[in-house]
Protein backbone atom coordinates (compact mmCIF):
# COMPACT_ATOMS: atom_id res chain seq x y z
CA UNK A 1 0.00 0.00 0.00
CA UNK A 2 1.42 3.18 -0.62
CA UNK A 3 2.14 5.81 2.22
CA UNK A 4 1.19 9.08 1.91
CA UNK A 5 1.81 11.17 4.79
CA UNK A 6 3.21 13.78 6.50
CA UNK A 7 4.68 13.12 9.41
CA UNK A 8 5.85 14.48 12.98
CA UNK A 9 8.94 13.21 14.93
CA UNK A 10 8.35 9.80 16.49
CA UNK A 11 5.91 7.99 13.52
CA UNK A 12 8.93 7.33 11.35
CA UNK A 13 9.12 4.00 13.01
CA UNK A 14 5.60 3.16 13.18
CA UNK A 15 5.39 3.66 9.14
CA UNK A 16 8.31 1.53 8.71
CA UNK A 17 6.72 -1.14 10.58
CA UNK A 18 3.60 -1.58 8.80
CA UNK A 19 1.13 -0.32 5.62
CA UNK A 20 -0.67 2.83 6.59
CA UNK A 21 -2.90 5.25 5.09
CA UNK A 22 -3.49 9.31 6.16
CA UNK A 23 -5.13 12.69 4.56
CA UNK A 24 -2.01 14.30 3.54
CA UNK A 25 -3.08 17.48 5.06
CA UNK A 26 -3.81 16.20 8.68
CA UNK A 27 -1.88 14.23 10.89
CA UNK A 28 -3.87 11.21 11.74
CA UNK A 29 -2.48 7.63 11.09
CA UNK A 30 -5.25 4.64 10.24
CA UNK A 31 -3.57 1.34 9.93
CA UNK A 32 -4.66 -2.21 9.52
CA UNK A 33 -8.09 -0.56 9.29
CA UNK A 34 -11.28 -2.30 9.75
CA UNK A 35 -14.85 -2.03 7.77
CA UNK A 36 -17.76 -3.45 9.73
CA UNK A 37 -20.61 -4.01 7.82
CA UNK A 38 -23.57 -4.08 10.21
CA UNK A 39 -27.03 -5.00 8.97
CA UNK A 40 -29.94 -6.19 10.97
CA UNK A 41 -30.93 -6.76 7.56
CA UNK A 42 -28.47 -8.02 5.35
CA UNK A 43 -27.03 -7.25 1.99
CA UNK A 44 -27.75 -9.69 -0.75
CA UNK A 45 -24.77 -12.17 -0.77
CA UNK A 46 -23.70 -10.68 -3.99
CA UNK A 47 -23.43 -7.23 -2.57
CA UNK A 48 -21.49 -8.84 0.42
CA UNK A 49 -18.99 -10.37 -2.00
CA UNK A 50 -18.77 -6.77 -4.01
CA UNK A 51 -18.03 -4.90 -0.66
CA UNK A 52 -15.26 -7.62 0.33
CA UNK A 53 -13.72 -7.05 -2.64
CA UNK A 54 -13.12 -3.53 -3.01
CA UNK A 55 -12.71 -3.81 1.07
CA UNK A 56 -9.99 -5.97 0.29
CA UNK A 57 -8.69 -4.66 -2.64
CA UNK A 58 -7.47 -1.91 -0.44
CA UNK A 59 -5.94 -3.34 2.19
CA UNK A 60 -8.36 -3.42 5.08
CA UNK A 61 -10.79 -5.83 6.79
CA UNK A 62 -14.01 -6.80 6.66
CA UNK A 63 -16.05 -7.49 9.80
CA UNK A 64 -19.91 -9.14 9.11
CA UNK A 65 -22.64 -8.21 12.04
CA UNK A 66 -25.76 -9.44 10.19
CA UNK A 67 -29.53 -10.33 11.35
CA UNK A 68 -28.69 -8.88 15.32
CA UNK A 69 -31.61 -9.20 17.23
CA UNK A 70 -29.65 -6.92 20.40
CA UNK A 71 -28.00 -4.05 20.19
CA UNK A 72 -25.62 -5.02 22.65
CA UNK A 73 -24.16 -7.15 19.53
CA UNK A 74 -23.27 -4.14 17.81
CA UNK A 75 -22.04 -2.28 20.19
CA UNK A 76 -19.49 -5.21 20.59
CA UNK A 77 -18.77 -5.24 17.00
CA UNK A 78 -18.42 -1.68 16.40
CA UNK A 79 -15.84 -1.21 19.55
CA UNK A 80 -12.86 -1.59 17.26
CA UNK A 81 -14.40 -0.44 14.15
CA UNK A 82 -12.84 2.64 11.87
CA UNK A 83 -15.21 2.51 9.46
CA UNK A 84 -19.12 1.43 9.38
CA UNK A 85 -21.70 0.72 6.68
CA UNK A 86 -25.19 -0.11 7.77
CA UNK A 87 -28.82 0.26 5.76
CA UNK A 88 -31.75 1.29 8.04
CA UNK A 89 -29.62 0.22 11.34
CA UNK A 90 -29.65 3.37 13.98
CA UNK A 91 -26.38 4.45 14.86
CA UNK A 92 -27.39 6.52 17.84
CA UNK A 93 -24.64 8.27 20.56
CA UNK A 94 -24.83 5.05 22.34
CA UNK A 95 -23.16 3.02 19.14
CA UNK A 96 -21.03 6.00 18.42
CA UNK A 97 -19.95 5.98 22.19
CA UNK A 98 -18.89 1.99 22.17
CA UNK A 99 -17.44 2.58 18.46
CA UNK A 100 -13.71 4.10 19.86
CA UNK A 101 -11.95 3.80 16.82
CA UNK A 102 -14.67 4.98 14.36
CA UNK A 103 -13.83 7.26 11.72
CA UNK A 104 -16.51 7.58 9.18
CA UNK A 105 -20.07 5.62 9.04
CA UNK A 106 -22.18 5.56 5.60
CA UNK A 107 -25.39 4.38 5.14
CA UNK A 108 -25.86 2.42 1.86
CA UNK A 109 -28.72 4.90 0.88
CA UNK A 110 -30.44 7.98 0.28
CA UNK A 111 -31.96 8.93 3.60
CA UNK A 112 -30.20 9.36 6.80
CA UNK A 113 -32.12 9.39 9.36
CA UNK A 114 -31.14 6.78 11.53
CA UNK A 115 -28.03 8.42 11.63
CA UNK A 116 -27.24 10.66 14.82
CA UNK A 117 -25.95 13.47 12.84
CA UNK A 118 -24.92 15.53 16.07
CA UNK A 119 -23.47 12.97 17.66
CA UNK A 120 -20.95 12.06 15.09
CA UNK A 121 -19.95 15.50 14.55
CA UNK A 122 -19.13 15.98 18.21
CA UNK A 123 -16.59 12.77 17.87
CA UNK A 124 -15.62 14.12 14.55
CA UNK A 125 -16.77 11.14 12.66
CA UNK A 126 -17.72 11.63 9.08
CA UNK A 127 -21.12 10.59 8.17
CA UNK A 128 -22.06 9.95 4.57
CA UNK A 129 -25.36 8.59 2.79
CA UNK A 130 -24.88 7.33 -1.18
CA UNK A 131 -27.42 9.31 -3.23
CA UNK A 132 -28.66 7.80 -6.30
CA UNK A 133 -27.99 4.01 -5.68
CA UNK A 134 -31.87 3.25 -5.09
CA UNK A 135 -33.07 5.93 -7.01
CA UNK A 136 -34.67 3.81 -10.03
CA UNK A 137 -36.12 1.05 -7.32
CA UNK A 138 -38.05 3.83 -5.46
CA UNK A 139 -39.29 5.56 -9.01
CA UNK A 140 -40.26 1.84 -10.20
CA UNK A 141 -42.30 1.36 -6.77
CA UNK A 142 -43.71 4.40 -7.27
CA UNK A 143 -44.88 3.96 -10.53
CA UNK A 144 -46.06 0.05 -9.86
CA UNK A 145 -48.37 1.51 -6.52
CA UNK A 146 -49.30 4.29 -9.18
CA UNK A 147 -50.85 1.51 -11.26
CA UNK A 148 -52.40 -0.25 -8.42
CA UNK A 149 -54.13 2.74 -7.29
CA UNK A 150 -55.56 3.65 -10.28
CA UNK A 151 -56.82 0.15 -11.14
CA UNK A 152 -58.53 0.30 -8.05
CA UNK A 153 -56.23 -2.07 -6.35
CA UNK A 154 -57.67 -4.71 -8.74
CA UNK A 155 -60.67 -5.61 -6.80
CA UNK A 156 -62.24 -6.39 -10.22
CA UNK A 157 -64.21 -2.63 -10.99
CA UNK A 158 -63.03 -0.42 -13.63
CA UNK A 159 -60.45 1.78 -13.28
CA UNK A 160 -58.77 4.76 -14.52
CA UNK A 161 -55.39 5.37 -16.77
CA UNK A 162 -52.11 7.34 -16.22
CA UNK A 163 -51.69 8.54 -20.14
CA UNK A 164 -52.81 12.02 -19.81
CA UNK A 165 -53.02 12.65 -15.95
CA UNK A 166 -51.11 15.10 -14.55
CA UNK A 167 -48.05 14.35 -12.03
CA UNK A 168 -46.66 16.56 -9.47
CA UNK A 169 -43.04 15.88 -7.83
CA UNK A 170 -42.29 17.25 -4.46
CA UNK A 171 -38.38 17.65 -4.49
CA UNK A 172 -36.73 17.35 -8.30
CA UNK A 173 -33.63 14.96 -7.09
CA UNK A 174 -32.57 11.66 -8.23
CA UNK A 175 -35.65 9.78 -7.25
CA UNK A 176 -37.73 12.54 -9.13
CA UNK A 177 -36.33 12.57 -12.36
CA UNK A 178 -36.06 8.88 -12.22
CA UNK A 179 -40.34 8.94 -11.11
CA UNK A 180 -40.41 11.40 -14.23
CA UNK A 181 -38.73 9.54 -16.57
CA UNK A 182 -40.78 6.53 -16.88
CA UNK A 183 -43.92 8.85 -16.04
CA UNK A 184 -43.22 10.60 -19.60
CA UNK A 185 -43.30 6.79 -20.72
CA UNK A 186 -46.82 6.06 -19.35
CA UNK A 187 -47.49 9.72 -21.54
CA UNK A 188 -48.39 11.46 -18.19
CA UNK A 189 -47.53 15.10 -17.99
CA UNK A 190 -45.15 16.01 -15.30
CA UNK A 191 -44.45 18.96 -13.22
CA UNK A 192 -41.93 19.90 -10.80
CA UNK A 193 -40.92 22.30 -8.01
CA UNK A 194 -38.09 21.68 -5.66
CA UNK A 195 -37.22 24.54 -2.77
CA UNK A 196 -33.50 24.20 -3.88
CA UNK A 197 -33.76 24.39 -7.81
CA UNK A 198 -34.46 27.06 -9.94
CA UNK A 199 -37.54 26.74 -12.30
CA UNK A 200 -34.79 27.24 -15.21
CA UNK A 201 -32.85 24.19 -13.71
CA UNK A 202 -35.93 22.01 -13.73
CA UNK A 203 -36.70 22.58 -16.84
CA UNK A 204 -33.68 22.24 -18.35
CA UNK A 205 -34.05 18.51 -17.12
CA UNK A 206 -36.13 18.34 -20.30
CA UNK A 207 -38.72 15.75 -18.13
CA UNK A 208 -40.66 18.28 -15.89
CA UNK A 209 -42.52 21.38 -16.29
CA UNK A 210 -41.36 24.07 -13.14
CA UNK A 211 -44.63 25.16 -11.02
CA UNK A 212 -43.85 28.33 -8.69
CA UNK A 213 -44.58 26.72 -5.22
CA UNK A 214 -45.95 23.35 -3.61
CA UNK A 215 -49.37 25.20 -3.47
CA UNK A 216 -49.36 25.23 -7.05
CA UNK A 217 -48.23 21.57 -7.13
CA UNK A 218 -51.29 20.35 -5.48
CA UNK A 219 -53.32 22.96 -6.76
CA UNK A 220 -52.59 21.38 -10.74
CA UNK A 221 -51.59 18.06 -10.46
CA UNK A 222 -54.40 14.95 -10.53
CA UNK A 223 -51.05 13.08 -8.39
CA UNK A 224 -48.36 14.47 -6.21
CA UNK A 225 -45.32 12.21 -5.52
CA UNK A 226 -43.16 12.81 -2.37
CA UNK A 227 -39.86 12.66 -2.27
CA UNK A 228 -38.70 15.16 0.05
CA UNK A 229 -36.51 14.45 3.36
CA UNK A 230 -37.55 14.57 6.92
CA UNK A 231 -36.44 18.01 8.15
CA UNK A 232 -37.63 20.64 10.38
CA UNK A 233 -39.10 22.12 7.67
CA UNK A 234 -40.85 19.91 6.09
CA UNK A 235 -41.91 17.38 8.90
CA UNK A 236 -46.33 17.19 9.03
CA UNK A 237 -45.96 20.00 6.04
CA UNK A 238 -48.33 17.31 3.52
CA UNK A 239 -51.27 18.81 6.02
CA UNK A 240 -54.70 19.07 5.77
CA UNK A 241 -55.17 22.34 3.70
CA UNK A 242 -52.42 21.99 1.23
CA UNK A 243 -53.46 18.04 0.10
CA UNK A 244 -57.16 19.84 0.28
CA UNK A 245 -56.50 21.67 -2.73
CA UNK A 246 -55.71 18.64 -4.99
CA UNK A 247 -58.59 18.52 -7.93
CA UNK A 248 -61.00 15.41 -7.39
CA UNK A 249 -60.17 12.09 -7.77
CA UNK A 250 -56.54 13.26 -6.46
CA UNK A 251 -53.97 10.73 -5.34
CA UNK A 252 -51.05 11.34 -2.82
CA UNK A 253 -48.26 9.07 -3.01
CA UNK A 254 -45.46 8.97 -0.54
CA UNK A 255 -41.70 6.65 -0.94
CA UNK A 256 -39.95 9.71 0.92
CA UNK A 257 -40.74 9.48 5.10
CA UNK A 258 -43.45 9.23 6.99
CA UNK A 259 -43.23 11.94 9.39
CA UNK A 260 -43.29 14.95 6.37
CA UNK A 261 -47.55 13.55 6.91
CA UNK A 262 -49.67 15.40 9.34
CA UNK A 263 -51.24 12.06 9.51
CA UNK A 264 -54.48 13.32 11.38
CA UNK A 265 -55.68 16.06 8.89
CA UNK A 266 -54.79 13.86 5.80
CA UNK A 267 -57.66 10.95 8.29
CA UNK A 268 -59.83 14.07 8.27
CA UNK A 269 -59.41 15.33 4.82
CA UNK A 270 -59.84 11.64 3.55
CA UNK A 271 -62.99 11.40 5.37
CA UNK A 272 -64.66 14.54 4.08
CA UNK A 273 -63.29 13.91 0.67
CA UNK A 274 -64.20 10.60 -0.32
CA UNK A 275 -62.55 11.26 -3.61
CA UNK A 276 -59.09 11.36 -2.43
CA UNK A 277 -56.36 8.28 -2.44
CA UNK A 278 -53.28 7.75 -0.35
CA UNK A 279 -50.76 5.30 -0.97
CA UNK A 280 -47.29 5.06 0.69
CA UNK A 281 -44.07 2.76 1.16
CA UNK A 282 -44.10 3.76 4.63
CA UNK A 283 -46.85 2.32 7.05
CA UNK A 284 -48.26 5.33 8.91
CA UNK A 285 -48.42 5.66 12.53
CA UNK A 286 -52.16 5.62 12.18
CA UNK A 287 -52.34 2.96 9.74
CA UNK A 288 -55.56 1.56 11.47
CA UNK A 289 -57.16 4.74 10.71
CA UNK A 290 -56.25 5.17 7.45
CA UNK A 291 -57.35 1.51 6.63
CA UNK A 292 -61.13 2.94 7.59
CA UNK A 293 -61.25 4.35 3.97
CA UNK A 294 -60.88 0.64 2.50
CA UNK A 295 -60.59 1.18 -1.65
CA UNK A 296 -58.72 4.46 -0.73
CA UNK A 297 -55.44 3.50 1.22
CA UNK A 298 -52.84 1.06 0.40
CA UNK A 299 -48.98 0.89 2.66
CA UNK A 300 -46.93 -1.46 2.03
CA UNK A 301 -46.23 -3.49 5.26
CA UNK A 302 -42.20 -2.68 5.50
CA UNK A 303 -40.25 -0.07 3.20
CA UNK A 304 -40.02 -1.47 0.16
CA UNK A 305 -38.30 1.11 -2.41
CA UNK A 306 -34.83 -0.09 -2.29
CA UNK A 307 -35.62 -3.58 -2.00
CA UNK A 308 -34.55 -4.81 -5.53
CA UNK A 309 -31.23 -6.84 -6.22
CA UNK A 310 -30.02 -4.01 -8.10
CA UNK A 311 -30.49 -1.00 -5.35
CA UNK A 312 -29.15 -3.82 -2.42
CA UNK A 313 -25.88 -3.99 -4.51
CA UNK A 314 -25.29 -0.81 -5.95
CA UNK A 315 -25.62 1.06 -2.32
CA UNK A 316 -23.49 -1.45 -0.48
CA UNK A 317 -20.76 -1.50 -3.27
CA UNK A 318 -21.10 2.73 -3.21
CA UNK A 319 -20.35 2.89 0.42
CA UNK A 320 -17.72 0.81 0.34
CA UNK A 321 -15.98 2.87 -2.33
CA UNK A 322 -16.97 6.02 -0.61
CA UNK A 323 -14.52 4.76 2.22
CA UNK A 324 -11.55 3.60 0.79
CA UNK A 325 -11.42 7.12 -1.07
CA UNK A 326 -12.20 9.25 1.87
CA UNK A 327 -9.24 6.80 3.60
CA UNK A 328 -6.93 7.49 0.76
CA UNK A 329 -7.60 11.23 -0.18
CA UNK A 330 -9.95 12.56 2.57
CA UNK A 331 -12.72 13.13 -0.01
CA UNK A 332 -16.08 14.06 1.94
CA UNK A 333 -18.14 14.84 -1.57
CA UNK A 334 -21.38 12.95 0.46
CA UNK A 335 -20.87 13.83 4.17
CA UNK A 336 -24.28 14.57 5.53
CA UNK A 337 -23.01 15.89 9.19
CA UNK A 338 -20.92 19.21 9.44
Amino acid sequence: MEVRVDVREGFEKKLRKEPTCVFSDEIKIYSKMKVLVATEKPFAKVAVDGIREVVEKNGYTLALLEKYTDVNELYAAVADADALIVRSDKVTKEVIDHAKNLKIVVRAGAGFDNLDLEACTARGIVAMNTPGQNSNAVAELVMGMLVYAVRNFYNGKSGSELMGKKLGILAFGNVGRNVARIAKGFGMEVFAYDAFLTADQINASGMATAVANQQALFEQCDIVSLHIPATAETKQSINYDLVGKMPKGGILVNSARKEVIDEAGLCKLMAERTDLKYITDIMPDADADFKAFEGRYFATPKKMGAQTEEANINAGIAAAEQIADFFKTGNKKFQVNK
